[in-house]
């Protein structure tokens, strides 16, 4: 959802965790907040965001929820804070929450989130469709529907979401090689994984898609 920055995978994650929101709040960073506040307050939130991506990426559900949460915090204390940022910080915690209810097998829930999301895009066309910093969000609604179909078991609806979230993304590959799995279609999993493998990109995603996709080549 923007601004990857390479933190690793597990190993970064298992340091995440032993780790709290807080200690983002160092010298250097409080000096950005009180310099450049407009800057710090949102970068703040996009490292804890891409913090809780390496956790919930790995299973770390909790510590996933305590960095977007945080994320969503940061975020929110820019100052003179626009109407589309406030809507960006909102829709990217009700995106977290509906993955991470998924990934706890609570369908429900994870649905409920996805209609919060839906709803602040339809409401906020700039946000959902804009060019600027943060905005185009509605890019990732795909990535959203796929994933929380996926980890609730609808294989079919996250196969056609998943396809329409894009085909140059190794992490969105995998969940689609995997959805495929699901279906009994090996072939279509084989070949999403091989693209996947493939990968030279240095973040989060790509840490993660390319040991995962190895694996499941056998390599």
């Amino acid at each position: 959802m923007g601004g990857r920055a390479a933190i690793g995978s597990f190993a970064a994650c298992r340091r995440i965790t032993k780790m709290r929101p807080s200690p983002l709040r160092h010298a250097p960073l409080r000096l950005r907040e009180r310099d450049d506040p407009a800057n710090a307050f949102y970068q703040e939130g996009e490292l804890a965001d891409e913090a809780a991506r390496v956790c919930i990426d790995n299973g770390d559900l909790s510590a996933a929820a305590r960095w977007y949460k945080a994320g969503h915090d940061y975020g929110l204390k820019e100052p003179n804070i626009s109407q589309v940022h406030r809507d960006l910080w909102e829709f990217r915690w009700e995106h977290a929450q509906a993955r991470i209810a998924a990934r706890h097998g609570s369908k429900a829930e994870a649905q409920k989130h996805v209609a919060a999301a839906k709803a602040i895009l339809d409401r906020d066309d700039q946000l959902a469709h804009g060019g600027g910093r943060g905005e185009n969000q509605v890019q990732y609604l795909p990535y959203l529907t796929g994933y929380v179909a996926l980890y609730t078991g609808d294989y079919k609806t996250a196969v056609d979401e998943l396809v329409k979230a894009g085909q140059n993304d190794p992490f969105y590959l995998c969940l689609l090689g995997q959805a495929y799995e699901k279906l009994g279609e090996k072939d279509k999993a084989m070949e999403c994984y091989r693209k996947a493998a493939e990968t030279t990109g240095h973040n989060p995603p790509a840490a993660y898609a390319r040991p995962f996709a190895r694996k499941k080549l056998g390599e």
